[in-house]
């Protein structure tokens, strides 16, 4: 069984600041705003040899004006559902509220271990008023600070006892990910919770309602992968708060560490700017591509449709050119799986080696036929290829006059080597080298 330890509590108590102590990184935005978490977030921690997950939840409130109340509320239950263990986070800065009152209650119907957190205990006073939350009835409290780490070797201690075994360094270590990224309210939470079968991520009409980037473990077609659901990615004009800016970077954060990325467009608004943006970032860093066109059901078409928007969009993407794109629609659960389908072909295709042997004999002949065309009165000379060991498809053709490789022939090898070999959805890099 996983070692699992859940952090929960009401609202601005400090939870992700506790979150990114334990797991020893920034991974949860923090603001003082009240309600910037609404998803359940995971990070690994390790105490004394024990190794266990995080998971980082949002306020727990009935009653309130938030439209994303009953939402944060049903993933919370998720989180404490799946734990071993629950530290119940409450503030020694502004003492017991009712709302700690009425949390402590649906708490004590759990069979779980719970620990009374007492959070921004960074004074002697605050940690000896921490003595006020024995009237939770959950037992000791315990005055920490989430700011600064003290007091937390000492919960740490107690929590581990609650475990099993020492659990697992890194649960995801080798494991692909994909990165669904897109503008916001294109649908990336929703086809996320469609794939998983469960309400993994928050889901409304609201622009923005995704904030941290979320992982979530997911089986098909016989592999693991990591799926992460992404924030919104605006231009940077319209980037309004500290709360936007920071999930813009965690989104961007996703992509750099993604294998392959999803990139979801809005069928009832096509191609726009900034699609074309993530798309080329994407591209820059080398990963694997598929496009999924959402929201097709809500087009009029016909049977040319697809066809001639497959073909404008490729266009407008030049020289990107590569990439597979697939229209569906995550409302009627059409062609989604297809999309994942694509997705592990992608992955397999940037995985790719190709043996000297077999690149020498394909390619040769077809620069044979066609050889590089003569530069200044030069004659360039190609004698063999290979293929490196990098994270995409690298090749290195080695050459006379590796400086007067025109750019037009480079693209030709680049098409040469996609007609010869699938590296569908996956960028390309050729290199020059003497010989």
């Amino acid at each position: 069984m996983a070692n699992i330890v859940a952090i929960v509590g009401r609202p601005n108590v400090g939870k992700s600041t506790l979150f990114n102590r334990l797991t020893e990184q920034r991974q949860a935005i923090m603001d003082n705003q009240p309600g910037v978490t609404r998803d359940r977030h995971y990070g690994t921690a390790e105490w004394n040899g024990s190794y266990f997950t995080v998971i980082d939840t949002g306020g727990y409130v009935v009653g309130s004006d938030d439209v994303f109340e009953e939402s944060i509320r049903e993933q919370v239950e998720i989180a404490i559902h799946e734990s071993t263990v629950l530290l119940f986070v409450v503030d020694t800065q502004t003492g017991i509220t009712g709302l700690d009152e009425d949390f402590a209650d649906v708490l004590r119907r759990t069979e779980k271990p719970v620990y009374v957190v007492a959070n921004k205990a960074e004074s002697g006073d605050r940690a000896q008023g921490a003595s006020e939350f024995y009237a939770l009835g959950l037992g000791d409290p315990y005055p920490i600070s989430s700011m600064t780490g003290s007091g937390t070797g000492d919960l740490l201690d107690e929590v581990v006892k609650h475990f099993q075994g020492p659990g697992i360094e890194d649960p995801n270590a080798g494991i692909p990910r994909i990165a669904i990224l897109g503008r916001p309210n294109v649908g990336k939470s929703s086809f996320l919770n469609v794939l998983t079968g469960q309400e993994r991520s928050i889901v409304t009409d609201i622009a923005g309602t995704t904030r941290d980037a979320i992982d979530t473990r997911y089986r098909a077609y016989g592999k693991d992968f990591i799926l992460t659901d992404t924030a919104g990615l605006r231009r940077k004009a319209r980037i309004d708060d500290n709360i936007e800016f920071y999930s813009t970077l965690r989104s961007l954060k996703a992509m750099e560490e993604s294998d392959v990325c999803i990139i979801m467009l809005d069928a009832t608004r096509g191609l726009e700017a900034q699609d074309l943006n993530i798309i080329g970032q994407a591209a820059k860093l080398k990963k694997g591509m598929v496009i999924m066109v959402n929201k097709w059901d809500a087009v009029e078409k016909d049977q040319r449709t697809a066809d001639v928007l497959r073909k404008a969009m490729i266009e407008r993407m030049m020289p990107i050119d590569y990439v597979p794109i697939i229209f569906a629609s995550v409302h009627e659960k059409q062609r989604i799986f297809q999309v994942m389908e694509k997705a592990t072909e992608v992955y397999e295709n940037k995985s790719k080696k190709i043996a000297t042997s077999k690149l020498n004999e394909a390619l040769q002949p077809e620069i044979e036929k066609y050889p590089p065309p003569s530069l200044k009165g030069k004659m360039v000379k190609i004698k063999y290829m290979l293929q490196v060991p990098t994270p995409s498809p690298t090749f290195v053709f080695f050459c006379n006059l590796p400086q007067y490789v025109a750019e037009s022939y480079q693209r030709f090898l680049e098409n040469k080597i996609r007609a010869h070999f699938d590296f569908n959805g996956v960028p390309i890099t050729l290199f020059f080298r003497q010989k």
